[in-house]
């Protein structure tokens, strides 16, 4: 720590000046974004997204070997055009998300199609609560604005913390902006508070494809090993709450499409962990089901698979 009138450590110094830029411009996203017309900021995304695939970087070579995986008879040609395609999409998840909370009610409504929404809402009429599990498809927070506005129904989810604070500052008021309430992923420590929303009935949606606290389960994951979390699945054992998955993907069109998937149940026999394994690998299944659908969709810029961990000590 450094005191009055000290240098501060030039990593940390530049560490800190990284931070502040990178919460400028997504605070530059924000604001100018919301008052550009709609054609403008998707042809902005576009470009882009384009540039971020031409110059080949870290991201776009990890989202290329990751839908490797998923679409494993692509020749490099192909491989190229969908992680081009998957850049497109991403950054039309971030344009919209600057967006969102300018969008009226109607707007949301007509952008938004979901098939299945009754397991949401019947599962909400009983009372028993209802875990939405989702992984990182098309646009995750647009979907959440469908639920909060659509079916004015509130809900919890949990955010992974960011670096510097002020910017998961920014990312929580957003997500609230929409009618989430917005938990930190700090050591566990929303457990409790997911737990007791759902045992009053409520309702709370989690991504839940890529494991952040290293104690995920091990699930077979497009022929090889992944780790995901056990947070939806231990809920719905220790609540009762209904487990649903949710798959999303955009179409041509400026629409949203979800599907709400039958529920995933709690096994008859064996461990709270044992059945927490086989409730995360039947989510693992509908997900990868939906992933393969549609690939360019899926927002997986990050390593994954147990094989792309291991030899350098990294965890999820």
């Amino acid at each position: 720590m450094s005191g009055a009138g000290e240098v501060p450590d030039p990593p940390a110094a530049g560490a800190r000046l990284r931070g502040r830029l990178t919460d400028g411009l997504y605070g530059l996203g924000w604001g100018a974004l919301k008052k550009l017309p709609e054609p403008a900021v998707n042809a902005l995304g576009r470009t882009i997204a384009d540039r971020a695939w031409r110059r080949r970087g870290k991201s776009v070579l990890r989202l290329e070997a990751n839908l490797a995986r998923v679409v494993p008879d692509a020749d490099p040609a192909g491989l190229a055009a969908l992680s081009r395609a998957g850049m497109r999409s991403y950054m039309r998840y971030w344009m919209e998300s600057f967006r969102l909370p300018t969008w009226s009610a109607e707007r949301i409504r007509t952008g938004v199609e979901v098939r299945e929404a009754h397991r949401l809402t019947e599962g909400l009429e009983t009372g028993r609560g209802v875990v939405l599990a989702l992984p990182h498809l098309a646009n995750w927070d647009l979907a959440g604005a469908w639920v909060t506005t659509v079916l004015k129904v509130p809900f919890t989810t949990v955010a992974e913390r960011l670096r510097p604070e002020t910017l998961f500052d920014r990312f929580v008021a957003y997500r609230e902006s929409l009618g989430m309430e917005v938990l930190p992923h700090v050591g566990g420590s929303a457990f409790g508070t997911l737990a007791r929303r759902l045992r009053k009935g409520g309702l709370v949606c989690l991504v839940a494809d890529r494991d952040l606290s290293a104690s995920g389960v091990e699930v077979t994951f497009f022929g090889e090993t992944a780790r995901m979390p056990t947070g939806p699945a231990i809920l719905a054992q220790q609540t009762g709450a209904l487990l649903l998955p949710v798959t999303l993907h955009y179409d041509e069109t400026p629409v949203l499409r979800a599907r709400i998937h039958p529920p995933v149940e709690v096994p008859a026999t064996g461990t709270r962990a044992e059945k927490a394994a086989t409730m995360t690998q039947a989510l693992a299944d509908v997900f990868a089901g939906g992933i393969a659908e549609h690939p360019e969709d899926w927002h997986m810029l990050q390593r994954l698979w147990l094989a792309d961990l291991e030899p350098r000590g990294e965890q999820p």
